[in-house]
């Protein structure tokens, strides 16, 4: 196993199309993980979400999440991420990033159908900017 530096942390979160589960915490303390498609901007996570969801409600509330991206195959890795979300409604900057994030995960012929799609009023860009990142490759010791 190894620490991942910045470069191969970043590089292993934009691999693929690997999901982010945030994990946000409920009124009543407890946990609440849903998985997201995501993008990085810089040091940032950029994902959406709706102004229906529950774990929009909780970042209204307390902006803290955790964040983690695992590879499921071995030798196996992950990146974890603490941080601060900031929620906007930037119809702009939502396009934008919705349609980015389309586009990884559905390809780029698809990229403005999921901009225009997720591009809308009740929408929400969830940018986290990471205060603790902790980055682990070749689980399995084997790589």
């Amino acid at each position: 196993m190894h620490t991942m530096s910045e470069a191969e942390y970043k590089a292993f979160l934009m691999t693929g199309t690997r999901t982010a589960k945030i994990a946000t915490v409920r009124a009543n303390g407890l946990p609440h993980v849903k998985p997201v498609w995501f993008v990085l901007d810089g040091d940032d996570l950029l994902f959406t979400t709706h102004e229906s969801y529950v774990m929009t409600r909780h970042l209204r509330r307390d902006p803290h999440v955790n964040i983690c991206v695992d590879d499921e195959r071995a030798p196996y890795g992950y990146v974890i991420v603490e941080g601060t979300a900031v929620l906007s409604d930037n119809l702009d900057d939502l396009v934008r990033w919705a349609t980015v994030i389309g586009g990884r995960y559905m390809g780029a012929d698809r990229a403005e159908e999921f901009g225009k799609r997720n591009g809308v009023p009740g929408e929400y860009l969830v940018r986290v900017t990471p205060t603790k990142v902790l980055a682990r490759a070749d689980i399995a010791g084997y790589e």
